[in-house]
Parts: structure tokens; C-alpha cells; sequence
């Protein structure tokens, strides 16, 4: 072996691996020896104490392994520790992990990834709302309110469909000046404060638990304000109703510049200058003039509750029970929070408006401010509220066909002309194809009131295609047979031996017999057969689920409130009354004619409107109507096609027999319905005419007020459907489609048994009462016509009387619950 002073300095020598110190410094560490460094308490190696262990002998200098530069040993000034040597990794020497300590560090690795994430999505979440709000704060600009107030000037225009004027909406006070802080009296402040804002004096301009509440509202599918008085006013100001979290932020940030560079008192008086109140009026100073004929120092409490109520929802500022219920919340918060004592709120009688023909700039009355209503109240849904459109001037185009509507009103009033005034009636024409609202005749005596869509009522004999949906449902055909005779006796009266008695007001020589086609019975509208088919066979509720499927909606807003249709006592299915139009079978007599338009449109429903589109003072479409249409009758177009065409197949005959045929021989389908007076015998409180070209389809529905008093005509006769109702609607179909072509009604497939096992009754020459009367079903011992038994009271009763009319007694039936029967 060659010397070490003779070695090759450029040759690497072999060294064995083996353990070595953790941390060992770049260049080895000297090993303890003569010359060396010997640690604290510890002898020299070889000495006292034994041999040398393992490890513990004294090791040469030498060279690194890889030597990156080449060694100069002449140089004097090189030293042997500066040599670089190639990095060393303890990892290369530890032991091999097990896969438990694999998975223990991975997961530790995870979870400091993990953890530095959320520190940095935390401070994000911190720091950068901060940093927005800052830039925000000094991009955005407070509003003015004489800036705000210029552009709540423009009139709103109302067009009837062939493109002539219906009436100019101008804001109240156009040329209005706005009025100080002094001017605002105590009462019109605190009414403010308690419905909108009460924290308004100490909040920043926002409160985050409103806005918090906004928020989870709106997550879960409800709407709620959310905003402040001056997040409010800098939302009219901003003309921006989306429903956004940029628009909401950039809300907050203003409200909250507002504040900080504004008096609460100018914020204030801002907002009660351009806020709306309703009937075209910005601005308290108007709205107290429209309201009520007054200035603001003679505001009273109660009337300044009321103004402030109408901020809310002043689209609805005609309809009373929201008004009532509105002003009551007022008063209530007014209480709460010690602006008022517990007398003043006891004693505080409601204000009673002025009505709005007498402040309307537009000029309407009577039935066309019901219309005007209804076209306000759509834009509203459609996101188009009075205010957003005060804002642009906009021209809203209806489909109001003026030819019909006046053809409307002349044939009421003629048809009317000297009647009782306490009879009211109520007429919609509905286009089946589209969904277009033609004529919209709800009431004319200004009581506010619409019969059209603001009430609910029994529908009668006028039901009873709903039940012919259900039956061609199940297989069943205009030629299937059901036991005709009258009277006839079902179990379910209001004792548990009682029997439920169903007559037919037609066929009074029961000539159909005890295999009568549901053809006959349609045309001769027999309770018996369709009571029968209802209780036996099909269940109401298939045919509430049918009237469904036709249009008839599962809830309405009446007088403010959500009232469920066609449903029993706790939801459950409706009486078996609803068979024959009575009990729960209580509707809107708008819907009927949107449920018959599914009929004269072979199958197909459409939602119905009031407004085409809206366009903005330059001409340009800022909103057009999208038709929302569905099959009607199942999924199934062509069945759903089937159903509708044999409908119409059974109700085509019912005209004749009625003699309400239309004029030059016209195709007219249609059915009338009479709901008879509880506790009378061959009385009626409701009457009904409901028909349909394929163009064209009308409900009339005729009552009174008090809804329990009955129908007589000029004569002191009771009123069928078939009498004043069918009158008007025959002589409004002829004026209506004067000059159009002369439709005809595609002939239906035949569905089950579609032709009768017997020939058909003819017609006969009776005088037409045919559509039976409902009435409460009269449990009886004796075939006899009239009741020999008293009547069983009512139980279930309506909380909004006249508007949503009262069901009878509910005994036991058959099927589903609720009501009894009627006949």
C-alpha cells in the first residue's frame, strides 16, 4: 500500500459507511485523539478505563468523496476544511417508516396544508371586505335627494291592445317642493321609525341584524327588506331593485357615507321627500294629501300610522284587509316602543282613505280602475313596481281588447237595467290560445270590491266537467251509465243513520233512467249521476286534482291573506259535496274561465296576463311577456288532448238544452252552475254561466254582498245560471266575436265508452232551471221534493265573510271529509 505522502493527491480514497453523527458539520468532525479536542468529563480514547469501542478509533483527513474542483497542494494558502462537499441528508440514513408512521405523517402534512390555507383564506375574509368597503367608500356618491325627486316625475302610460290610451299615471304633486325638517310633525317621524327603521337615530346608516335576517331570508327562498331608512332612500336614488350582494354592498356603503357626512335630520327629511306611498304620490307631503285631504301638521296619529304602513308594499294601497293589517302593525310597534300608551292605541279608530277616483290623475273609475289594478299589481310581480316605472316614463302595453270591454259593460248594464242593485256580477274573457286577459268586468259601484279575483265562491253545477276530467282519467267514456232516477240516498248524513238525499232540479220524470250516459247527465246536469260517480268510483280528490290540472289554483290571495282552494278539514281531501259544485268546491270566478280555457285550447294551459310588454320612453322593450304554458291533463300532450276534446264534446249540448245557443249558429261550449241558499228550499245564492268558442272563453258569476241572502230578479224569481248569467254571457260572446270567423270545434276521439247503450233523451221544451241548485244535502224519510227533516247548521265558517264564502256541515262521507253533499 502506497504511503500516505506518496498518494495520488487527486485519487479518492474508500472509505466504509457507517453510522455517523447526526448534524455533522460540512467537513467531518475530528474524532477525539492526541492533539484533538476531548469532551468535557470524558477520558481520552485508549486511556483509563478499557480498548476503544466501535467507532471510537482515530481517523484520517480526507478528501471528500466528489470533488467538484481539482486540489492544489502547493498552494499555501489552501485550507483542507474548505473544501465544498455535496449536501447530506439525514433522510438518506433513517430508518424505514412503517405504514402506520406513512399515514400518521401524511395526515400531519394534510393538516398543516389545511391549516395554512384557512389562515390565509381567514385573513382574506377579514381583510378584504375592509379593503372593498375603503376603495368603495371613496368611489361611491351620495344621492341628492332635489335630484332624486326630479326623476320621480315622468307619467307612466296604459295602452289597451290596439295601442289607444287607457289612462296616464302622472306622480301626485309633480311639481311638488320639498319640505324641511321643521315641517315634519312628531307623529309622522315616529310612525316612520316604528315601521321601517327604529334604530334609525343610533345606527350607522344599516343594521346587520336586518341585513342578516335579509340574508337568511333570501337563502331560503323568502323576501324580506333588510334595509334602514337611508340604505332606502339610497336604493329609490340608485333606481336599482336587483336582487344582488354587489348591489346590496354598494347599498351599505353609501348608507353608511350618508351618514357619516350627513345630519340624521337631512337623511330623514330626504327620505320622506322621495319615498312612495302608493296612488302615484313620492313624498309625504303628497301622500297625506292623496291619503286623506290633508296637510301634515293635521295628520293624526292613526293616519300618519297608516301612511307609514303603505311604505312596505304601496302597490297594494286598494286592498283593504292589507291596509287594515298594516296600520295595526304600526300602531302595534308604536306601542312597543313607547311612542304611544296603551289608550291611545285602544282608542286610535281606523282612517278611512279618500277614495281613489277622486285623486286618480288618470281618470279612471268604476271597472277600469279595477283593471288599472290588476295591470299595476302584475307589473309589480314582474318586477316592474310604480316606482321603477315612474323612473323611465315607461308606455305599458295590455291586452285589454277595448271592442270587448266595451261590449262588457254595454251588455251588464243592459242586461242589469232595472234588477236589484244588490245584485253583483262579474264577467272575464280570456284568449284560450295565449293566456291574454281580452275583458275584465269585476264590479262598478266603487266599493272596491273585485268579484272577479277578489272573492271565492261555490262554483255549482258549473263544477261538474272537473269531475268528467277525473272519470276520463280512469278509462271511463261519455257513454259509461250511472243510475239517473231522483232522489237518491248515500250514506255519510250528519248522524250514523242518517242519509245524505241528492235530487235533480231536471228530468223531473226521470227519464234517463237507471242507465244514464254521463253524456245525458252532463247535458241535463244530474246530480245524481255525478254525485254517484264521485262517491263510488273516483273520489273528490281526483276531481279537486282535475280543476288543478285546468287552471284552478291551489291558493289566492284574498283581503291580503293566503286562503288554500279545494281542500277539506286539515288539508285533507274536500267534501264529497264537490262533486255537484258545492261544500269545499269554491273558486275564483276568474279561474273558471282560466280552467275552461284549457278546455277550448284542446288540452294546453295557459298562465293568464294583463301586460304584452313594456317599453321605455325612447320605444325600446324593457319587458315582454313570456307565454308560461304546460299539457294540462297529465303529461301526456296527445291524452291531455283527448280529455279536453271530449269536455267539449259533452258541454256543446248543454247550450241547447239551456237555450243559450250562440248567434248564426256559432260552435259554443259552456256549462251553468247554481249553488241554492242553505236553509231554503228553491233559493240560490250564487249563479254561474261559464262557456267557451276556440277563441275565446267566459266565466259570469252573479251574487250579493252578504252571500246569505238570495238571488231575486226584477220579477221576485230566483236566479239560475241559466237566467241573468247566461243572458249576459250569450249576448257578450255574440258582440265579442262579431265579424270573426265562424270556428269550429275539432271532433273528439272517443275515450272508453264513448257512445251511449241507449238512444239519447231529447231535448225537451222545459222551461231552463236545468242546472241543478246545490244545496246542503237533506236527510229525509219520504221521496217527497221539499225537506221533511231540518237542515244541519253550519260548522265550518270563513274569517272573510262575503269574500270568501262559508262551507256547510261536515258529517262523515263516503270519500274525503269536509263538507256534505248538495243537490
Amino acid at each position: 500500500m502506497p504511503s500516505a505522502a506518496n498518494a495520488d493527491p487527486n485519487a479518492t480514497r474508500q472509505v466504509p459507511r457507517g453510522p455517523l453523527r447526526p448534524n455533522t458539520p460540512p467537513g467531518g468532525m475530528r474524532g477525539p485523539g492526541p492533539g484533538g479536542p476531548v469532551p468535557p468529563g470524558r477520558p481520552p480514547a485508549g486511556g483509563p478505563g478499557g480498548p476503544r469501542r466501535p467507532g471510537e478509533e482515530p481517523t484520517d483527513l480526507l478528501p471528500p468523496v466528489h470533488q467538484t474542483v481539482a486540489r492544489e497542494p502547493e498552494l499555501l494558502t489552501h485550507r483542507e476544511d474548505e473544501i465544498e462537499l455535496e449536501p447530506f441528508y439525514d433522510d438518506e440514513y433513517d430508518e424505514e417508516l412503517t405504514p402506520e408512521e406513512e399515514k400518521a405523517l401524511r395526515r400531519k402534512k394534510i393538516w398543516r396544508r389545511v391549516r395554512r390555507v384557512s389562515y390565509v383564506g381567514l385573513s382574506l375574509m377579514i381583510l378584504g371586505p375592509i379593503v372593498a368597503f375603503a376603495i368603495a367608500y371613496q368611489l361611491v356618491d351620495v344621492p341628492n335627494p332635489e335630484q332624486v325627486a326630479a326623476d320621480q316625475i315622468k307619467a307612466v302610460t296604459i295602452l289597451y291592445s290596439d295601442g289607444t290610451e287607457m289612462s296616464k299615471i302622472a306622480p301626485s304633486g309633480g311639481n311638488r317642493t320639498l319640505v324641511k325638517y321643521e315641517e315634519l310633525p312628531e307623529t309622522v317621524k315616529k310612525a316612520v321609525f316604528a315601521a321601517e327603521d327604529p334604530t334609525f337615530e343610533t345606527n350607522p346608516g344599516f343594521d346587520f341584524r336586518a341585513i342578516a335576517r335579509a340574508g337568511w331570508y333570501q337563502v331560503t327562498g323568502r323576501k324580506s327588506g333588510g334595509s334602514g331608512l337611508t340604505q332606502q332612500y339610497v336604493k329609490q336614488a340608485s333606481k336599482d331593485d336587483e336582487e344582488t350582494l354587489s348591489r346590496k354592498f354598494t347599498e351599505v356603503v353609501k348608507a353608511y357615507k350618508m351618514s357619516e357626512q350627513q345630519d340624521k335630520k337631512d337623511i330623514l327629511t330626504a327620505y320622506l321627500n322621495t319615498v312612495y306611498f302608493g296612488r302615484s304620490a313620492y313624498g309625504i307631503k303628497e301622500a297625506a294629501n292623496v291619503y286623506f285631504g290633508k296637510t301634515l301638521d293635521k295628520l293624526t296619529q292613526s293616519e300618519a300610522a297608516l301612511l307609514a304602513g303603505m311604505i312596505q308594499n304601496p302597490g297594494r294601497s286598494e286592498e283593504k284587509a292589507y291596509v287594515e293589517g298594516r296600520w295595526d302593525y304600526v300602531m302595534g310597534q308604536l306601542l312597543r316602543w313607547n311612542w304611544i300608551t296603551q289608550e291611545q292605541k285602544d282608542t286610535e279608530p281606523f282612517p278611512t282613505p279618500r277614495a281613489l277616483s277622486e285623486v286618480q290623475s288618470g281618470g279612471l273609475d268604476g271597472t277600469r280602475l279595477l283593471i288599472q289594478n290588476q295591470i299595476i299589481a302584475e307589473m309589480a310581480e314582474e318586477d316592474w313596481p310604480m316606482t321603477r316605472a315612474h323612473q323611465l316614463g315607461v308606455t305599458v302595453h295590455t291586452t285589454i281588447d277595448p271592442k270587448m270591454q266595451t261590449a262588457a259593460e254595454d251588455v251588464v248594464r243592459e242586461v242589469m237595467e232595472g234588477e236589484p242593485q244588490e245584485l253583483k256580477e262579474s264577467l272575464t274573457a280570456i284568449d284560450p290560445n295565449t293566456g291574454a286577459v281580452k275583458a275584465y268586468y269585476a264590479g262598478a259601484d266603487g266599493n272596491g270590491i273585485d268579484y272577479a279575483r277578489g272573492t271565492i265562491q261555490e262554483a255549482g253545477s258549473s263544477f261538474k266537467p272537473f269531475d268528467l276530467v277525473a272519470a276520463l282519467h280512469r278509462g271511463k267514456g261519455l257513454g259509461s251509465t250511472y243510475d239517473g232516477v231522483s232522489p237518491k240516498t248515500f250514506p255519510g248524513g250528519p248522524g250514523p243513520e242518517d242519509d245524505i238525499v241528492i235530487r235533480n232540479a231536471s228530468d223531473k220524470n226521470n227519464e234517463c233512467g237507471k242507465q244514464c250516459s254521463i253524456r245525458d247527465a252532463m247535458r241535463m246536469s244530474l246530480n245524481t249521476v255525478f254525485y254517484d260517480m264521485v262517491a263510488n268510483e273516483l273520489g273528490t280528490q281526483a276531481v279537486a286534482d282535475a280543476a288543478f290540472e285546468a287552471g284552478i289554483p291551489r291558493d289566492v290571495p284574498i283581503e291580503g291573506k293566503d286562503h288554500k282552494l279545494l281542500v277539506g278539514e286539515n288539508g285533507g281531501p274536500p267534501g264529497t259535496g264537490i262533486a255537484i259544485g258545492g261544500g269545499e268546491a269554491q273558486v275564483r270566478p276568474f279561474d273558471m274561465a282560466v280552467a275552461y280555457a284549457s278546455f277550448a285550447s284542446r288540452g294546453t294551459y295557459h298562465k293568464p296576463f294583463f301586460v304584452s310588454k313594456i317599453t321605455n320612453a325612447e320605444g325600446a322593450n324593457v319587458y315582454t311577456h313570456v307565454d308560461k304554458s304546460r299539457v294540462a291533463f297529465g303529461d301526456d300532450p296527445e291524452k291531455s288532448r283527448d280529455i279536453a276534446d271530449n269536455v267539449t264534446e259533452s258541454l256543446k249540448p248543454v247550450l241547447t238544452y239551456s237555450s243559450l245557443t250562440c248567434a248564426g249558429g256559432r260552435e259554443c261550449a259552456g256549462k251553468t252552475g247554481t249553488h241554492e241558499l242553505p236553509d231554503s228550499i228553491e233559493q240560490n245564492s250564487k249563479a254561474w254561466m261559464v262557456g267557451y268558442t276556440p277563441s275565446l272563453s267566459v266565466s259570469v258569476w252573479m251574487g250579493r254582498n252578504e252571500g246569505n241572502k238570495p238571488l231575486i230578479n226584477s220579477k221576485g224569481k230566483s236566479i239560475f245560471g241559466a237566467g241573468l248569467p247566461g243572458e249576459i254571457w250569450k249576448k257578450f260572446m255574440d258582440r265579442a266575436l262579431e265579424g270573426t270567423p265562424m270556428e269550429k270545434f275539432p271532433k273528439a276521439k272517443p275515450m272508453g265508452q264513448y257512445e251511449n247503450t241507449k238512444p239519447s233523451i231529447k231535448p225537451t221544451t222545459e222551461t231552463p232551471k236545468q242546472d241543478d241548485p246545490t244545496t246542503t244535502g237533506r236527510p229525509t224519510t219520504t221521496g217527497r221534493e221539499e225537506p221533511t227533516t231540518t237542515v244541519p247548521k253550519p260548522t265550518k265558517t270563513s274569517s272573510c265573510g262575503f269574500l270568501c264564502q262559508t262551507t256547510t256541515t261536515q258529517p262523515t262521507d263516503p270519500i274525503g271529509g269536509g263538507s256534505p253533499p248538495t243537490r
